[in-house]
């Protein structure tokens, strides 16, 4: 026979399950949340409006081996190669496929341009549909 194992009681009687770990903090040092609930954002912070970052293409065009689709987002004006590393990445994570960036080109396997463009106009990108 095999060896016995010593289990945990799940039952509430159990007393391992109903102490309180934050019963023994004191909190007669803190202020008292105020009666009226949670509290209120204040009224003069604006929303912050999205401003219009220019034009990129979005496109869909066949792999170097010819055999499949891939979605490329090009012509970014005026971002740095990082901020392009970190959009390819945001893309990548929401789509769940790979990519590359190759000649200022964001470059992801499959053809995921309405997710490109979901991730492209949350960063203030107009995005177009361009070619086939």
């Amino acid at each position: 026979m095999g060896k016995k194992r010593n289990r945990v009681s799940v039952n509430a009687s159990g007393s391992n399950l109903v102490s309180n770990p934050f019963g023994s903090l004191d909190t007669s040092g803190l202020s008292k949340p105020p009666a009226g609930g949670p509290i209120d954002p204040p009224t003069a912070v604006k929303a912050i409006e999205k401003k219009n970052r220019g034009r990129v293409d979005v496109i869909r065009q066949r792999s170097a081996g010819g055999s499949s689709w891939m979605t490329v987002a090009k012509n970014f004006k005026g971002i740095a190669e990082s901020e392009k590393k970190s959009l390819k990445q945001l893309i990548q994570k929401r789509c769940g496929v790979g990519g590359s960036l190759k000649g200022g080109c964001i470059e992801i396997q499959g053809d995921k341009r309405e997710e490109v463009k979901l991730v492209l106009e949350s960063a203030g990108f107009q995005v177009v549909f361009a070619g086939g």
